[in-house]
């Protein structure tokens, strides 16, 4: 089969990684593409979001599968566009992927199904966002609507900081449309875990739980970014709690996704927080996470292909899907600087020694014309390694980032250390 994979982050070249072991893949392509990625896969110079040239290539080059791995091209609707034009792909359509790309409507319908999530009230106007911040107090959290690069969420500790937070977002434009509507919610607490699931629209399969480190400093400090480090699986979740989750909430969504018609057939998302409550949504996407897809594919021992293809033919429930024993940790070194202001184009070295014990999966790199691997994003890459226990594989993920260096490297200390 002839496979293209959209996107150009650490979460596609893990894909793209994944797919290079099936037999069943003979060319595979990834738009755009990174660095790392150029060694699997041929890269096409088209931009993930540019729905229309990247439906046009993959007809006039005959894929037979396509693989829309990114929030922003699942919202525009690449799936509808590929499907229609006979080309099947992997991912959910427009209708529903909009669990993501609108929290105002995830809420609604969380609401609506009784799924147990946080208190909330969405609003389009600021002085009553205002309003409904001063009388409920802090902390209290504050969410953009639409897509926002994983920023778009600020947990306040006081309410100054929260109406800060809604005025950025609905009155100067900091996430633009992303930010017209606000969803304002009660502050939980508790560890927080995702699982992300493979599902066909009617069926549905977790993969081990993961959890993601989104501050960027050490102790989950300083601002949010799309995810400094993540590890599989993710201590205190147990199976209990699993089968706790698939009962309330997992089968739940899928059942009212379908009974809105908006079917969803790809990767959801579920990011949880065990609260003393119990487990409660904090958020759904669309699709794989990054960094923890990184994590999660390393354990997979089955053949991603088949489980694609079966999500996409409604037979993911006779689908053999096995993954190894043991644990994953997936090390993000970012450039100096992120998710604020940052500067590219620095050399790195150290990719082969690092390649010896991990696997280095690339997300902001770009590879120059003399061969040389080099810095184009915040999240430059993800070190990535395995080991019988959790504490073996963060040492591993570690030790072989030790070998890795370019000017301001960021990275930090306590991925998986920290809960």
């Amino acid at each position: 089969m002839k496979v293209l994979v959209v996107g150009g982050g650490g979460r596609e070249h893990a894909i793209v990684w994944a797919l290079s072991k099936s037999p069943k893949v003979t060319q595979l392509y990834c738009a755009p593409g990174n660095g790392g990625i150029a060694a699997l896969a041929e890269c096409v110079p088209i931009k993930a979001t540019d729905v229309e040239a990247m439906v046009n290539w993959a007809v006039k080059n005959a894929m037979d599968f396509v693989v829309v791995a990114p929030d922003d091209p699942l919202a525009l609707g690449m799936v509808d566009a590929l499907e229609a034009a006979g080309i099947p792909a992997f991912g959910p359509r427009a209708n529903a992927a909009v669990i993501e790309a609108s929290k105002v409507f995830s809420k609604h319908l969380m609401t609506k199904y009784h799924i147990p999530t946080a208190k909330y009230q969405a609003f389009t106007e600021l002085d009553a966002a205002l309003d409904y911040i001063r009388r409920e107090g802090a902390p209290i959290v504050v969410k953009a609507d639409g897509l926002a690069l994983g920023k778009g969420v600020v947990v306040a500790q006081t309410v100054s900081e929260a109406e800060e937070a809604a005025r950025a977002m609905m009155a100067d434009g900091k996430f633009g449309a992303a930010g017209a509507r606000v969803v304002v919610e009660e502050c939980m607490t508790g560890p927080e875990v995702t699982v992300l699931c493979f599902s066909d629209g009617e069926h549905l399969v977790p993969m081990p739980s993961s959890r993601d480190h989104k501050r960027v400093f050490d102790g989950d400090s300083g601002p949010n970014t799309g995810g400094m480090g993540a590890i599989s699986p993710a201590p205190g979740y147990t199976p209990v709690l699993a089968a706790q989750c698939m009962e309330e909430i997992f089968l739940p969504t899928i059942a009212a996704l379908k009974a809105e018609g908006r079917p969803f057939q790809g990767v959801l998302y579920f990011g949880l927080m065990l609260t003393p409550q119990g487990p409660k949504v904090v958020e759904y996407n669309a699709r794989f996470g990054d960094p923890e897809c990184q994590a999660v594919l390393s354990l997979l021992e089955s053949d991603l292909m088949d489980i694609f293809l079966a999500c996409r033919a409604g037979t993911l429930d006779q689908a053999d899907i096995r993954w190894r024993d043991g644990s994953a940790c997936c090390l993000v070194l970012a450039s100096g600087g992120y998710p604020a202001k940052y500067q590219t184009g620095y050399p790195i070295s150290g990719l082969d020694q690092a390649g010896e014990t991990a696997t280095v999966f690339h997300a902001g790199t770009r590879r120059a014309e003399n061969g040389a691997i080099l810095t184009s994003g915040g999240r430059v890459l993800g070190v990535t390694a395995v080991g019988d226990t959790l504490a073996s594989a963060i040492d591993s993920a570690y030790r072989s980032a030790s070998h890795v260096s370019f000017q301001d490297m960021h990275f930090r200390t306590d991925i998986g250390r920290t809960f």
